[in-house]
Formats: structure tokens, sequence, C-alpha cells
């Protein structure tokens, strides 16, 4: 090796720049063999690390089955120190994954009922030991081979990095995840941030690295570009080859220089590969043999185990000469290759029956530890070719992933045992059961819903058969599929499930909640009657309320007022404060409802309080849904400041999860036609009412379908304004669900009046009033009034509107409503008019609908209305002045929340706070969050009120 480092001076200062300054976050970018460990190495020999903890992991391309390796790994370097570190009682969860260190560690807290909210106290639990540690220097090296776990822990960590620790990262490229990539760009103020991409070295300094290597002032030229060409600059290569040279006596010293002998006669090759095979060649037959083992082994391991898979071949004196040589390296008590490269060299050499016996050696060396590396064993053990062996140890392997939350290794395992393994129907049926629960705990419900449909058409039990049904029906609903299909499953589902009356409460309530064109909508409550009657046999509070909240979304859904003694009943239960998973999930089934049936205020403290569940901050799923929804609230009930770019914060999360994309592209289509954006709002618009109308979403399509008429009726497209209302009288017509149409009742009356339809739209209005009669639909009255008065020409009606939707917390509604009537009285030369207008454009300026207001702004030129002189900013034209969200931000700040905690306490993305705080920091000159205490108090917003 190199004994100093050459072409890094830059890369170097930068980090040392990170130790010395943290909060900090370095990830190091580059190829493999480009030099990224030994830059980061170099580190630790710089005095300014002196008095820093270095703890450092990596992580490997065979991975074990526990989630967050290279972290774990990093934080065990700690070792019998953590006995004299300031921990609290959460580092107690880290016990079952470092046993090796659970004496020193506080006790375990109780256990909970929630894998998802156990995952989160880990992640606590490092983030505390972290804490402890500081000031601390954390490398993670390798992260293109990072699992989920630990991408997502690395996201969890640097959204609110603690102050004396500075992060390393490395990685490949070309092979990184979006989620390692994303955790280090959207970083919290106050932390440094340097991204090094590590290119290969020029010819220069490839000279400058052989005269390190071979100790002299210079080599020649000509050798410099010899060597460059062949290696193309990559650090590591140079090294080999260089070895490689040596050993041959292909160098030669000329006066005060290196060179070469005759050109043509010396082949040096141009990678790593034939220099490393060369090299071995040349070590005695046990070294070689050894060579051969790690190579098949890949990750470092115990002397013992080497020696094993290698059949004891040349001994300790066989080890120490592949170690003397530079291929292998001691790292404490473990020996592997000094570069993963060399390693895959030397592997792609054996024949097959040779890697056979290796890969079967090295699975029955590894099975004699304690504890077992199943990962590693499964791993083995298939590339052995002992396929049934390797089943069982994968589905071991695949258990103990579940048991410690990490179920997207689960769900790997898993998926390649049905595939590939040579089982019987029995057995492939029950692990496909294991891999359908899995894939639901994760964003992965897609990607196996057709390897489950494969095994349904093995020849299975009955209750497996039931339970294997019942999971693809719930993966198709998750990723918004066939719901004809769905029904057919759960219904099928329910007659072989008599002895799991849990799955047969879930699988009722599956045909609850999946629409039926055959079926009346309101015959889905009889199903979930029957979920109900079902949980009363089971002693379960989770299944309880998840049931209720089902029942409740439904009886919202067909405007029933059993909701609120059904979500009375779910919130006794919870107390109005979910921690797990279901209950989350119950309060975000009867908030989105609730959104969508017009009771905003319901729905705002559902989703909210779902939001704040313990269980929900480390479920990805669960929280995306839960945002999705409440930011269809937050557009209902005029909350619009920051809504927008919430909005597309969430776009990327629900890509592939279709029930809340379309809650957040409706939202921000919505937005857009408010704010001008016409024709992405048409886009945006049109998209979710086919999707809706796709899915089965009965209830959004009012809402959807309307706002895409009125897109295209403000583009004078009659003739496309009428079509959009037909497809909703379709699905109207389809599904008899009636309670969300007062999103959409008065624009379709106004698209009929303008194409001169007016008996379509009268009545289209009474059948509306009929069908509507009895039910629990809070915008019934405002949204007939509007109709009726815009048919009759009574702005009275109109204005009676306009303070229903004031009641319903609908300020934008209400605003159209005053518009309405506005015109209606000024044609009729009524001063009130003038009044109502402005009211109308008062609310639209509050929200910056910037589209509303001009058009309102014409027609009170039109008619000579004076209005107040617009405040040109818009919504966040506050100068020098904090906004109000801005002031809560602040304040909340200032009290010593975090980033993430900030977010979680106003419901929006930690970016969003980001954005406002620097904002706060600009406007008040802050120079700490400390300082934010004293300079708030002299700060005030743009109403006058004190910050």
């Amino acid at each position: 090796m190199s004994p100093t480092l050459v072409g890094r001076v830059e890369e170097l200062a930068t980090l040392v720049a990170a130790v010395t300054g943290p909060p900090a976050v370095v990830s190091v970018e580059g190829e493999a063999g480009v030099g990224k460990t030994r830059l980061v190495s170099e580190l630790f020999g710089r005095p300014e690390v002196t008095g820093r903890r270095v703890l450092r992991g990596r992580c490997h391309r065979f991975r074990e089955s526990f989630p967050l390796g290279p972290v774990i790994e990093a934080v065990r370097g700690i070792g019998e120190e953590l006995r004299g570190l300031p921990l609290s009682g959460v580092a107690g969860a880290l016990r079952p994954l470092l046993p090796e260190l659970a004496e020193v560690l506080p006790a375990a807290p109780d256990p909970l009922d929630d894998r998802v909210a156990e995952r989160h106290r880990v992640f606590r639990g490092l983030t505390d030991v972290l804490v402890a540690a500081c000031p601390a220097v954390l490398v993670l090296e390798d992260l293109h081979w990072a699992e989920e776990q630990t991408a997502d822990f690395l996201a969890y960590l640097l959204g609110d990095p603690p102050p004396g620790l500075t992060v390393v990262l490395t990685y490949r490229g070309e092979e990184v995840s979006a989620t390692v990539r994303a955790s280090t760009i959207r970083l919290p103020p106050g932390t440094s941030q340097a991204h090094l991409v590590l290119a290969p070295l020029d010819q220069g300094e490839t000279g400058a690295m052989a005269t390190a290597i071979l100790d002299t002032d210079r080599v020649s030229e000509e050798f410099a570009r010899y060597l460059w060409e062949r290696t193309s600059g990559l650090p590591f290569a140079v090294e080999e080859v260089l070895a490689l040279v040596r050993e041959r006596g292909s160098l030669v010293r000329r006066g005060d220089r290196w060179t070469r002998r005759v050109l043509e006669q010396l082949e040096v090759p141009r990678g790593v590969r034939d220099s490393t095979l060369e090299r071995i060649a040349r070590l005695p037959v046990g070294a070689q043999r050894l060579a051969e083992a790690a190579a098949v082994l890949q990750t470092p391991v115990a002397l013992p185990v080497l020696l094993s898979v290698a059949e004891d071949a040349g001994g300790i004196e066989g080890l120490e000469e592949a170690v003397g040589s530079g291929l292998l390296t001691e790292d404490g008590e473990a020996f592997g290759f000094r570069h993963g490269l060399s390693a895959q060299a030397v592997y792609e050499t054996l024949s097959g029956p040779r890697r056979r016996e290796l890969h079967g050696r090295a699975a029955d060396a590894l099975r004699a530890l304690d504890p077992v590396p199943l990962g590693q064993v499964a791993h083995h053990l298939r590339q052995a070719g002992r396929l049934d062996e390797w089943a069982v140890a994968a589905e071991q392997a695949a258990g103990q992933a579940v048991a410690l939350g990490h179920e997207d290794e689960a769900v790997r395992l898993l998926a390649e045992v049905v595939r590939h393994a040579p089982t019987t129907g029995e057995r492939r049926g029950r692990v496909a059961v294991k891999l359908g629960w899995a894939a639901l705990d994760t964003l992965r419900a897609r990607e196996v819903i057709a390897l489950l449909d494969r095994v349904l058409d093995d020849d299975l039990a009955g209750p497996v058969r039931g339970e294997l049904r019942f999971l693809v029906a719930v993966a198709l609903g998750q990723a918004g599929q066939d719901p004809a299909r769905q029904r057919e499953l759960f219904r099928a589902a329910v007659g072989e499930l008599q002895d799991r009356p849990d799955l047969r409460a879930w699988a009722l309530v599956g045909l609850g909640v999946t629409p039926s064109p055959d079926e009346p909508i309101r015959e889905n409550v009889q199903w979930l009657s029957r979920a109900l009657e079902v949980v009363d046999e089971v002693d379960d509070r989770l299944l309880e309320v998840f049931v209720l909240g089902k029942a409740g979304s439904v009886f919202l859904d067909i405007g029933d007022p059993a909701w609120r003694d059904v979500a009375d009943r779910m919130l006794k239960i919870t107390g109005g404060s979910p921690q797990q998973r279901r209950e989350a999930n119950a309060h975000y089934s009867v908030g989105v409802s609730a959104c969508y049936a017009g009771h905003f205020d319901v729905a705002e403290s559902m989703l909210t309080s779902g939001l704040r569940a313990s269980a929900v901050q480390q479920n990805r799923r669960l929280e995306v849904m839960l945002r999705s929804g409440l930011a269809l609230a937050r557009y209902c009930r005029g909350n619009w400041d920051g809504l927008r770019g919430e909005v597309d914060d969430l776009l990327a999360d629900v890509a592939h999860y279709a029930p809340s994309r379309m809650d957040v592209e409706l939202a921000g289509g919505s937005l857009d036609l408010a704010y001008g954006a016409v024709d992405q709002a048409e886009e945006r618009l049109r998209r979710v009412t086919e999707l809706a109308v796709e899915i089965g979403a009965y209830e959004a399509v009012p809402a959807a379908a309307g706002g895409w008429a009125r897109v295209a009726l403000a583009r004078g497209d009659t003739r496309g304004a009428l079509q959009c209302v037909r497809l909703l009288l379709d699905e109207l017509d389809k599904w008899g669900c009636w309670p969300s149409i007062g999103w959409a009742l008065p624009s379709a009356v106004e698209v009929w009046m303008a194409a001169g339809e007016h008996g379509e739209a009268r009545r289209f209005t009474e059948w509306v009033e009929r069908e509507l009669r009895d039910l629990d639909v809070p915008l019934a009255s405002a949204a007939l009034r509007y109709a009726r008065g815009v048919l009759d020409g009574d702005a009275d009606d109109v204005l009676a509107a306009a303070v229903d939707y004031r009641n319903a917390s609908a300020p934008y509604e209400m605003a159209r409503a005053h518009e309405r009537a506005a015109g209606l009285l000024l044609e009729g030369g009524d001063s009130r008019g003038g009044s109502a207008l402005r009211e109308a454009v008062a609310v639209y300026e509050r929200l910056g609908a910037s589209w509303d207001h001009g058009r309102a702004a014409g027609v009170a030129r039109w008619h000579g209305v004076a209005l107040p002189a617009r405040h040109r900013g818009g919504r966040q034209g506050y100068g020098a002045e904090l906004s109000p969200r801005e002031r809560q931000v602040a304040e909340l700040a200032a009290g010593g929340r975090t980033n993430k905690e900030i977010a979680q306490a106003l419901f929006v993305s930690t970016k969003t706070v980001e954005k406002h705080l620097v904002a706060v920091m600009r406007k008040l000159q802050a120079r700490s969050r400390r300082e934010l205490v004293h300079l708030l108090g002299r700060a005030t917003t743009k109403d006058g009120e004190p910050s």
C-alpha cells in the first residue's frame, strides 16, 4: 500500500473540517477501488480527531437477517465503555441486537405489541448511545449494500443529528439507494454538509503514488503513463499492479528513478483481475487454498472458520504467507481479502464443483458458531446446491428478521424460497403465508401478488388456502388493483377461515370496504355488522379498534348517522390517543372518510391524533397515509399555508400507493386551480377522477370530477365539462352512494346552466335532494341552497349557502358562494352585492387563491365595486416580520423541539420546517436556536401580536 495519501488533499481537509465542526455529514462517493476507505482511514491519523470516539461499521455484500448491521457494528466497537456512558433507559432496547454487551446496557424496557413501535424504540436507543458517545465520528462504509432499516435509521438520525457528532458515509454512486442519497441532502439548519466524489487519479498522481510506494524520488514519465493506462488511475489497481511487477522483478532502478525493463516484453495487465491471480499463483499451495476459501466466504471471518473451509490447508504458516503477500488482511480476530475486487477475481476462477464444495464447507463451519449467522448460512447452502437445507435456513433467517422488525429482508428471503425451493405444496403454502404477512408491513405488497397467486394453484389445505387468499386480497387493496377480485378472494376466505375468527373478521371487513358495482354500497354494512359480531368472539382489542374504524368509514361514506356511535366506541378504546398501528389505521379510516363526507373538524381531529401515534413515526406507509389525508383536510378547511410544498413532498412517497396518491393529487389539483395553474390542475384532476373510477373510490369521484368540470368550464369547453358531469352521473348510478355529492352539485348545476340544459340541472338537483334526505351530510344544506339559488336566480339562497359553508368550516366554498351571490345581486342592482363580493375577495386573498381573486376583481371592476387595496406580496408578503406559521416554528424551536418534533407537532414535512426556520433565523438575525428565546420577545407578526 502507498505509505502516503496521494491526490486527496482537498478531500481530506474537508473531512477534518467536518470533524472539528459538528454536527456535520460528509458523504464520500466513488467506484470500487478508488480509495474511499483509505481516505477515511487517513482521517483517523490526524491530530484533530484526538479525543473523539471513532465508531466504524461496514455493510457487507451478503447481509445477515438482523437489521442495522453496520450501525450495530459501530456501536459494538464502544464495548465496555458503554458502562460509563450516561445512557437513558431506552438504550436497553438494543439488548437483542447486542447480546454480548447486554450486561453494560440498561435493563430492557417492557416489550411493545407492535414491531414498528419496537423498531422506533431501537432507533431512539441507537441515537441515545451516539449522543452519549459524543464528541464522536460515526463512519458507515459501503452503504450501497445497506438494507432498508439501515437507510431508514440514517434518515432518522440525520433529520436532527446530535450536536457533537460527525457522520461520514461511503458508497458506490451507481449502486446506492435513493433513500440513502436523500437522507444526506435534506439536513436541518446548523448542520454542515459536504459531498465528495472521488475520481480516479490522473497520470501525474498515478506517478506520484508509484513514487511513494517504491520509496524513490521519482519514476519515469513513460512508466507513469504506462501504469496509468493499465490501471485507469484506480489507487487499488495501482497498488496491485506494482506489487505484481515487483514480484516479477520487472522494475529496475536507474540512478534516482525507477523504470521498467523492455516495454515490448512486459505485458502488465490493465486491471486487478490478472494481477491478483498471478500474485496468488506465486503463493504456496496452502496459502492459495486459504485465499480461495476467503473468496467464497466474502466477509472477514474468525481463523477457525477460515481454516475449516480451507480444510486447514497450510495452517498458520499458509495464513502468514497469504497475509504477508498483502492479499489477505487481519482485522481484529477476523481474516479476509483486503478488497472485494480481489476476492471476486479469485472466486470467478473457481470451477463450479470447487465453488459448491467450498460453499458447503462454509455453511457447515458457520453453523457451528454461536449465534449462527443464518443469512450467511442460507446463502452458502444455496450456492452449494443443498436446496432443501437452504429453504429451511432461509425460512429461519426470515423468522429472525421478522422478530427484529426487518420485514423487507424477510420478504427477500421468503420470496426466493417460494420461487426456487423444491418444497411440497403444503410447505410452500406455509412459506407463502409468511411471505404475505411480511409484505403487508412494507411498501412491497405489489411485488409479491403474482408470486402468492402461483402458490394458490398448489394443492393446499383449506385453512392455508383461506389465509393465503385473504393475504392476496389485502395486497391487491394496498396496490389499488382489481376490486372485483379482492371481493372474490375475501368471500372465499371467509368460508375457509372458520377456525380463525380474527382473520375471518378481517376478511369480512374487506368485503365491507371493497365496493362492487353488482351490490349496492349499503349492503356492505351487512358484512361489517358480521365482522363486528365475530370480533365479539375474539378477545383482541386492536382487532376490535381496526374493525370499528373500517365500519365507521363505510357509515360515513353512505351518510349513516350510526358512524357517530361506532366512532365513539373506537375513541373510548383508544382514549383518543392511538399508539399502535391498528389504532392509528382506524383513526385514518374514519378521518379520511369524514373529510370526503364533509365532517372536516372530525377529519382533522382523527388524522392529527393518528399521526401522533408512536407506531406511526417509523412506519412509512402509515405515516404517508395519514399525512396525505391531512393534506386533503387542510385544503378543505382553508389551511393552505405551506400546503403546496407539503403536497409536492408527499408525491414521491405516494407514487405506488393508490389511495393516498388520490388524496394528495386531489388536494394538489384543487390548489393548482385556485392558484391559476390551470393546465396542471386539469391534468391532476383528470388523473384523480380516472384513478378513483378505476379502484372504485366512489367517495372521491364527486370532488375530482367536479373540479375537473370547473376547469373545463373556465376554459370555455362546455362540451368537456358536460362529459365530466355525465361521468359523475354514471358513477353515482353505479354505486348509489351520495354523501360526497356536496362537493360537485354546485359545479354540475353551473355546467348544465352554461350548456342551456336547465331542465337537466333541476332534475339532478331534485334527485340529489331526495337521495340526501335523512342522511348525515354536513355539506348537503349548503350545496342544495347554492344549486337552487343558481337555478332560480335567488341570491338569498346562495347567501344562505355561504353561511352554511362557513358553519361547515369550508372557507373556499364559502367564498365561491359569496362571489356567485354577488353576481346575482349586482345584476339586479342590489347594493348588498358589493358587500358579498368584498367578502369573497377577502377570503381569496387570505388563501392566496390568485385565480379566483383575479376573476372576482374583474367582476368588481365591471360593476364599479371598490375593493380594498390588495397586498401584492400575497400570503408570503410579511417582509421582515414573521408569518403566523414562521412564528409557530420559531416558538417550538426556541422551546427546544427538534425539526422532526416540530414537523410532527405541525403535521408538515421536516423539509417544510427547515424552510420556515431558515426564514426565521434570517428575519430575526439569530445565529442559534438559543438566541431565539431572547429575540422572539422583541419580534412581532404582521398582525402586531408579540411572538
